[in-house]
């Protein structure tokens, strides 16, 4: 059936909209002047209206993780972030034991398809395949050299690898897979590369960067490190939008020097959408406290962060529009991953995402269907 969203402040690629209709079934018909005879209406009233939120980065929400390997955890993941206007994620996994590791992927492969919310993308796969003296809150104890046998049984599952360019037989890892799975996203995070390392693996095949300035060395001027390789190229990168993990102006600066090349990301854990408390992530222990989650020694564990919350805290603490934002979670990252969502545009799924002048989510569509409603 044909369904029409009226009153609603239309965020297209480069301005907003008002006075217009959007039309859709499971995919996006267009924009007119006004409803056709038989459309079902949803009157926006006065809300802005976007293409629903993509999240490349998160482990888990709602009391469940990508690693617990269970049809349930991806159910309960899936639906959980409707509330947070995310329409479809790459379900990641974190570095833990290979056997871990290879239920998770199975788990995903065999469900992703059946999941009622939020839709599976695919797999990002972070870990194990990085530096120790870079863990964060990845287990030491299992990282690994690049091993193509962990992941040859899952390769049209996984959607982006974050690995450390300067691990023994990591270059030829990136070429293989550059040349035989194109559509995984090579990605430098967790790493101790120097500038000249990182800014050559961009020859190599890697094209963006994970949760820049976390899990990896700081700029200096006199060695740049992963972070001025990333900033003075052409790469994409992804950042924790949350006030915790990076500074205003750290969001400022990046937002300034990547533009459309930055995408914001969740790196949400179990505790994502709930009460603070004791998580747990990884097999480690995590306390979440004031939006904060940290192993025992203090160590940030991902976030706690809702996407919505984050577009927010760059609207609100950036010289960011609303329109780079909302392109920052929809047009950019279905972009990267090649996929025809983050666009309110003909053709395109409709993924939509009703909410508030403060970011707050009124109603969630996937597919063209009604998933939630505030």
């Amino acid at each position: 059936m044909m369904r029409a969203i009226i009153n609603a402040r239309l965020i297209g690629s480069d301005s907003v909209v008002g006075g217009k209709v959007l039309l859709f079934d499971k995919k996006i018909i267009g924009i007119a002047d006004e409803v056709p005879e038989g459309a079902e209406v949803i009157d926006a009233k006065g809300a802005y209206a976007s293409a629903g939120f993509i999240d490349l980065h998160i482990h888990g929400a709602g009391g469940a993780d990508v690693m617990d390997a269970t049809p349930q955890a991806l159910e309960t993941i899936s639906d959980t972030l409707l509330q947070t206007g995310t329409t479809s994620f790459l379900a990641t996994t974190m570095t833990m034991s290979t056997q871990a590791i290879d239920t998770a992927l199975q788990n995903v492969k065999m469900h992703k398809e059946k999941v009622n919310g939020a839709q599976i993308l695919g797999v990002h796969l972070e870990g194990p395949f990085i530096n120790p003296s870079r863990h964060g809150a990845q287990e030491i104890a299992y990282i690994q050299r690049p091993n193509l046998d962990l992941i040859a049984d899952h390769m049209e599952s996984i959607r982006m690898i974050t690995l450390a360019p300067e691990v023994e037989g990591v270059e030829a890892f990136i070429r293989h897979l550059g040349e035989q799975y194109p559509h995984i996203i090579l990605s430098v995070g967790h790493s101790d590369a120097s500038y000249d390392q990182c800014k050559a693996s961009f020859g190599w095949g890697v094209s963006h960067a994970t949760h820049l300035f976390n899990a990896m060395n700081g700029y200096h001027h006199r060695e740049p490190g992963v972070i001025g390789a990333v900033l003075e190229s052409d790469v994409t990168c992804d950042i924790i939008p949350d006030l915790v993990h990076t500074h205003p102006s750290t969001l400022e600066l990046t937002y300034r020097l990547k533009k459309d090349k930055l995408i914001l990301i969740t790196d949400a854990m179990r505790a994502g959408c709930m009460k603070s408390g004791i998580y747990e992530l990884g097999g480690q222990r995590v306390v979440v406290k004031e939006g904060r989650a940290e192993l025992e020694d203090g160590t940030l564990a991902g976030s706690v962060l809702r996407l919505n919350e984050g577009l927010q805290k760059m609207v609100a603490h950036t010289s960011m529009t609303l329109v780079e934002a909302v392109n920052s979670v929809t047009k950019i990252p279905a972009r990267k991953l090649g996929i025809p969502k983050g666009e309110l545009r003909e053709g395109y799924d409709a993924d939509i995402v009703i909410f508030d002048e403060d970011f707050s989510i009124i109603s969630t569509l996937v597919a063209g269907e009604l998933k939630y409603i505030r």
